[in-house]
């Protein structure tokens, strides 16, 4: 009698620490929802753009990469919510090991960016060309372009003569577009005081010579002012690094501890 009453009370008892299951619930929990929003973000830029044509700038389209993280999330969180909500085995190794499976492939970008600089460099260069010629055929392309230019006062990926590398802005006399040999305005340096934006402030720019050019346009390609911007946020950038890498590591640890607590009473 009191044997199967025993047995009554294991069936309903939880191996798993209360404060590591809720930990583990609320934290999946809050990144299942914010993975559900990133999906419907994107989704609904994807069906609004509607630029299925332009097949060319699928992998840099912030719509698509929008998507995709925001499925992958979706997967994880999944599994480490129901797998603590359940106590179920299975989705917890799911769960820690796609958070290991993440971090580790951070890990592994950052130190091949680090030591493959170059590489690395040409790599993203090809992305940037890509988006510069697909300016004014994705919009998504086109604001993420211009933010980049204002916010690190740079034009073109080398410098402003890359923005010939778009089918408006190039610089050759075979050229009909009215943009001939100019660049965004997202280039320009803004004039003090200034309250309506001059969207044609970098006509015929590239027709210029480098020191006039630059009396009104950014003088730096943004590569470099990416790596300037980079040496002098170290900080910054090491704190950027450790607040993605905790809600990945400190989970895992805490899912591995509810593991050990299940693997050792099944």
């Amino acid at each position: 009698m009191d044997r199967k009453l025993n047995l009554n009370r294991a069936e309903t008892f939880s191996f798993i620490n209360p404060w590591i299951r809720y930990f583990l619930f609320f934290f999946s929990f809050l990144f299942w929802v914010f993975s559900l929003l990133i999906v419907a973000i994107g989704l609904y830029a994807k069906v609004q753009k509607a630029t299925d044509t332009v097949r060319d700038t699928f992998l840099i389209d912030p719509a698509v990469i929008l998507i995709v993280v925001g499925v992958v999330m979706f997967f994880i969180t999944f599994c480490g919510c129901i797998g603590a909500l359940r106590e179920n085995i299975r989705l917890l190794k799911t769960f820690s090991f796609s958070l290991t499976l993440v971090f580790l492939t951070q890990l592994a970008i950052a130190i091949l960016g680090f030591f493959y600089s170059d590489q690395t460099r040409d790599t993203l260069g090809k992305f940037v060309k890509k988006a510069i010629v697909h300016y004014r055929d994705d919009l998504d392309l086109q604001n993420l372009m211009d933010y980049i230019q204002k916010e690190f006062k740079c034009c073109g990926w080398n410098n402003y003569i890359d923005w010939s590398w778009n089918l408006y802005f190039n610089c050759t006399q075979e050229n009909p577009s009215s943009e001939r040999c100019s660049v965004p305005y997202s280039c320009c340096i803004p004039i003090p005081g200034e309250v309506v934006v001059n969207t044609m402030c970098g006509f015929g720019v590239q027709s210029q010579n480098s020191l006039e050019a630059t009396k009104s346009i950014y003088p730096m390609g943004c590569v470099d002012r990416a790596v300037i911007w980079i040496e002098s946020h170290l900080l910054l950038v090491g704190a950027l690094a450790l607040g993605l890498a905790l809600p990945q590591v400190n989970p895992g640890i805490h899912t591995g501890n509810g593991q050990h607590s299940l693997l050792r009473l099944a």
